[in-house]
């Protein structure tokens, strides 16, 4: 009986902490949200600033092979 009782208070402590997290990513995520709102509000464009961390997150060779293909697409579509 006492492994179900401590299984139980270690799964009760995980699913806290998952909680707990859950909760601190919402207050990270709204102020990433206020953050571009006040960009916004300077006269930035908040979709291209979005794009520009996608971007800058990628590694020179998947952002070159991304823009590659984007160009192939667009001249497909006689965008480019």
């Amino acid at each position: 009986m006492a492994e179900g009782n401590i299984a139980a208070d270690q799964l009760r402590l995980f699913i806290e902490r998952i909680e707990r997290l859950e909760e601190e990513k919402k207050g990270i995520a709204d102020d990433i949200r206020d953050v571009y709102s006040e960009a916004k509000s300077q006269g930035y464009d908040a979709k291209i600033m979005r794009q520009i961390v996608r971007l800058r997150k990628m590694t020179n060779d998947d952002r070159q092979e991304m823009e590659a293909v984007l160009e192939t697409y667009k001249s497909a579509l006689g965008l480019a």
